[in-house]
């Protein structure tokens, strides 16, 4: 009897074995692209869904619980949720997703969403005041919220407070701010996609603009930058203590602002259309 393999050839006994940050990116990979993409299609167009569907993620709960992971893990949370969902569809029994519906956003909600995109500024001078934990760790989680090519998850942060390391980020264009909220990627994630590399820049990006908005959202001002040299980038991995695996991709300081800068202008709508269909 041949041993169970996933569409792309691993092995249970192979899974077992995987480093465990690629084994649960494959985890998230596999079970959105082979049964959770089709079972929103069989739940929208009220058909049943084939049992083959669920192989795929049966084989990887498998070799999680083999691997001793712990149950409470988001991802096999999920997973777990969706097979029940995909049993009930492949028995031809009809389900409905309208108890996940978001909640329908008010006329001031509207208003309050437009005021956080068009309002939000890039601040340089921060108060002295102190920015808590549990404010950073909201705006962690916004970052964490952004959407993630594949499911992948790639992002992880440094937060380090600018007293506690004065001048490290030195040769920023601006004063070193009250926080400074280092965004990284564990690059081992990227294993599945190699040549997806421009969806390794956009996971990131994805996560500094949720960050800078949750920023703004909560009152703070915040700045979204980079390094400027490869003495400054050295400088700060080591002072985190990164592993080679995790990358310095950008970093966004925030605190409470000192300053109100005037609106920058963008061009129109019209200017920035190159191409729309009839």
């Amino acid at each position: 009897m041949k041993d169970k393999r996933d569409k792309i050839g691993w092995t249970k006994e192979q899974l077992v074995n995987m480093d465990e940050v690629e084994f649960r990116a494959r985890f998230r990979e596999r079970c959105h692209h082979t049964m959770e993409i089709a079972i929103y299609s069989a739940a929208h167009k009220n058909k049943k869904l084939s049992q083959k569907q669920t192989d795929t993620a049966k084989l990887y709960m498998e070799a999680w619980n083999e691997r001793g992971l712990s149950k409470d893990l988001s991802e096999y949370k999920y997973v777990s949720k969706l097979l029940v969902y995909a049993n009930k569809l492949i028995s031809g029994e009809k389900v409905s997703f309208d108890d996940y519906k978001p909640t329908k956003l008010t006329e001031n909600d509207i208003n309050a969403f437009e005021n956080i995109i068009y309002e939000r500024r890039s601040v340089r001078a921060w108060k002295e005041d102190d920015v808590t934990d549990s404010l950073i760790d909201k705006i962690l989680k916004a970052g964490n919220w952004a959407a993630h090519g594949c499911n992948l998850q790639s992002i992880r942060y440094a937060v380090i407070r600018e007293k506690e390391a004065p001048g490290l980020f030195r040769g920023s264009d601006i004063p070193g701010g009250p926080v400074h909220i280092v965004i990284c990627q564990d690059m081992r994630n990227y294993v599945i996609f190699p040549e997806n590399w421009h969806n390794i820049l956009l996971d990131c990006g994805a996560a500094a603009q949720n960050i800078v908005l949750a920023t703004h959202t909560y009152g703070l001002g915040g700045c979204w930058l980079t390094y400027t040299s490869e003495e400054m980038r050295e400088r700060i991995e080591k002072y985190i203590g990164l592993p080679p695996e995790i990358r310095f991709v950008t970093y966004v300081d925030i605190g409470w602002p000192d300053q109100t800068p005037m609106p920058p202008l963008r061009r129109s709508v019209e200017e920035s259309v190159l191409f729309r269909s009839k």
